[in-house]
């Protein structure tokens, strides 16, 4: 018995390493579409309409080299996303149902078209305020701004990589619901509690306004109540295999039934 736990450890071990090595060939495959996008994209988020009104700077002399490094790995990583969700999925796999396995595996391009979405709400909707917000504040205590190029785009990350993320929540909440590892009775239960933590999160990332504040929280709280609509729908659908399965698991138990 102890063997085979072991052997079960060490399986998965290496499983996991090979899970590893085609994230990392594919990462360096990325990383050569970043090399080509980086340049053009960095230009684009400078002189786009919502940075006209900023002048940039290089405060130190490896700035520009950080912001290009950085572009390129998070090209990349964009770029492979859906590969990286498949890695994972193919780890997790092996525990799952045939049924789970055809309905989780649906699940990677909604993933990356939420993640996509949710950069792309940020950047066009959320940034362009903040940044409006910030010039007027400015502007109004007589203050000049001297911006880094490396704070602008930083901060430009802090806004948009993070909503990528968060809009994945709908997804990750009908995944965890099909596995039965969460309810949407749960979801319902925890609701004052998980508008709270998203009403910080709001606080984080948004200028100390009223409008700004609301203009964050109210997507998030509707992501949240999207998130308990597709829980229940998902959970309808984990009790019906449950049911199913029993009855299949019934009659290998009793075949001349």
């Amino acid at each position: 018995m102890g063997n085979e736990k072991e052997l079960s450890i060490i399986e998965h071990i290496d499983e996991l390493r090979k899970r590893l090595m085609v994230v990392v060939v594919f990462f360096i495959v990325g990383t050569a579409g970043g090399f080509l996008l980086a340049k053009p994209l960095i230009n684009y988020l400078q002189y786009s309409e919502e940075a006209k009104s900023i002048s940039l700077n290089a405060f130190n002399v490896t700035d520009p080299f950080i912001i290009y490094l950085k572009m390129i790995v998070l090209i990349a990583v964009i770029i492979i996303s859906p590969v990286l969700l498949y890695q994972l999925w193919s780890f997790v796999s092996p525990g799952l149902h045939e049924t789970e396995r055809k309905v989780t595996l649906s699940y990677i391009p909604f993933g990356f078209i939420l993640f996509l979405g949710g950069i792309s709400f940020s950047y066009f909707v959320l940034f362009p305020y903040i940044i409006k917000f910030m010039m007027k504040l400015s502007n109004d205590l007589g203050i000049v701004q001297t911006i880094g190029i490396n704070e602008y785009f930083n901060f430009l990350f802090q806004i948009t990589i993070p909503f990528g993320l968060i809009f994945q929540l709908p997804i990750l909440t009908l995944f965890l619901t099909r596995l039965g590892i969460i309810q949407p009775n749960i979801l319902v239960k925890v609701r004052k509690y998980a508008f709270l933590v998203l009403f910080i999160i709001a606080a984080f990332i948004t200028p100390p306004d009223l409008f700004s504040h609301l203009f964050v929280t109210v997507p998030l709280f509707i992501l949240y109540e999207l998130s308990i609509i597709v829980s229940r729908f998902g959970y309808r659908k984990y009790l019906k295999a449950e049911q199913q399965r029993q009855i299949e698991e019934l009659q290998n138990q009793n075949p001349e039934q």
